[in-house]
């Protein structure tokens, strides 16, 4: 006999939110590991403590990065999307089903504009530490393939030009990102007048995603 399942997506009800999150679910061990108040203890002098406009919880706002580094998600606007839709990541950060979860825009800002590249550093390494001294660190080592394809270039044909650092490059493309979103939304772009920091490269003229590998020995 079928049974037909009922469409009940209206439906109104009661749950506890922890009871959604599996036992053994990776944020809970770290959960356990971590506590995480000691970040305000790295970031209370980048805040004014009796003026100004309420602030997102900057440990809502490294736990959001980890949880992009941790899970492999591609982008900080993607990972604010995965945390509106994911329970374990609102259990994780402290929000309700029916909470509105903070902006990729306002994590951006705050990485870019508050929180200065040692002091993230000095976070991310504590965190690490963290979870290492609970046991959750494996010291195994990981393989990955490396291996490398002959491209169809000519090493011959090549020019050399000034391409952006990685580094640089990725903040630049953030921050436009971040500026689009608010010009959608008749807000002012944010101004950011440090462009990003060039190299000198070679670049094929007949493959320039192809680069130079050198033989050893040869």
């Amino acid at each position: 006999m079928i049974r037909k399942s009922k469409e009940e997506r209206l439906q109104m009800e009661m749950i506890c939110m922890d009871d959604l999150v599996p036992a053994e679910h990776l944020l809970r061990k770290i959960d356990r590991a971590v506590d995480f108040t000691k970040i305000y203890e790295f970031v209370e002098d980048l805040y004014c403590p009796d003026n100004g406009r309420p602030s997102i919880d900057p440990i809502v706002l490294f736990k959001m990065v980890l949880i992009q580094h941790l899970f492999g998600i591609p982008s900080l606007r993607k990972t604010a999307e995965e945390v509106r839709m994911n329970v374990a990541y609102r259990w994780f950060l402290g929000y309700l089903m029916n909470e509105q979860t903070p902006h990729f825009s306002t994590i951006s800002y705050n990485f870019k504009h508050r929180f200065t590249s040692e002091i993230i550093e000095k976070v991310f390494f504590w965190i690490l530490d963290e979870i290492n001294n609970a046991g959750y660190l494996s010291p195994e080592a990981v393989f990955i393939d490396g291996t490398h394809i002959k491209a169809n270039a000519n090493i011959k044909k090549s020019v050399k030009k000034e391409v952006p650092k990685a580094a640089k490059n990725y903040e630049k493309q953030l921050m436009d990102e971040i500026n689009q979103d608010r010009v959608e939304h008749d807000k002012k772009p944010f101004d950011d007048s440090n462009p990003p920091e060039n190299k000198k490269a070679n670049v094929s003229t007949t493959d320039a995603e192809s680069g130079v590998f050198p033989q050893r020995g040869a």
